[in-house]
């Protein structure tokens, strides 16, 4: 069974089972971090070598639904499906007979992700744990403007997050630790070949969220 089938039939088992069930909003921005090395690539048809680097990863945006399961007073159980938008600007030198020349391209990345977090309640403070499925969505690049280029995005990778948050009437605030078990450039290939950047990219999320009735 595919996560996002999971986590549908998990919700609609959850609002049949506990009267309880909050459902709400989230919108928040996501820090991205890809510590990288440059990657050598040799030209193809049509293209130069060019050494290629992450220049600078953009504030991306998300946003999008929670579901709150309490588990007794203490623990809750919280799926969410939220859009993520991200841009990422790549630092590319083109290695010509006549000199380098250097620009800057960019990559854009939508994904729908969906955490299934535990959340355990200190008061008013909550910390928070769990699995994290990223679906891929869609891409635009720069990069395409190479011949020899090419997105290859799986339709389905893992992360996790981490984070503490906070209660305020029917306000969430949240800070999140996002990490990824895939390497960051994965779905890039140059001359049928992948070169990706080592790091598995890192996300810091600031987020805030209105739970919808009592």
């Amino acid at each position: 069974m595919k996560l996002p089938t999971f986590i549908t039939l998990l919700l609609l088992c959850s609002i049949t089972l506990s009267a309880q069930v909050r459902l709400g909003i989230r919108a928040g921005l996501v820090n991205l971090n890809v510590p990288s090395s440059p990657n050598n690539i040799p030209g193809g048809v049509g293209a130069p070598d060019l050494n290629l680097d992450v220049d600078e990863a953009q504030f991306g945006i998300q946003g999008g639904l929670v579901l709150q399961i309490p588990l007794g007073e203490k623990w809750i159980i919280q799926p969410e499906v939220i859009f993520n938008s991200n841009r990422v600007d790549y630092e590319v030198e083109e290695l010509r007979s006549s000199g380098a020349v250097s620009k800057v391209l960019s990559e854009k990345y939508q994904y729908l992700d969906i955490p299934l977090l535990l959340h355990y309640r200190i008061g008013a403070l909550r910390l928070c744990g769990g699995p994290l499925g990223h679906l891929y969505i869609n891409s635009t690049s720069d990069l395409l403007a190479y011949e020899n280029y090419e997105q290859r995005f799986e339709d389905l990778t893992y992360g996790y997050q981490l984070g503490v948050g906070l209660d305020i009437w029917n306000i969430m605030l949240d800070v999140r630790y996002q990490g990824n078990f895939t390497r960051f450039g994965d779905h890039m290939y140059f001359n049928e070949q992948r070169y990706d950047f080592d790091q598995r990219p890192e996300r810091l999320i600031f987020s805030i969220g209105l739970l919808l009735g009592k």
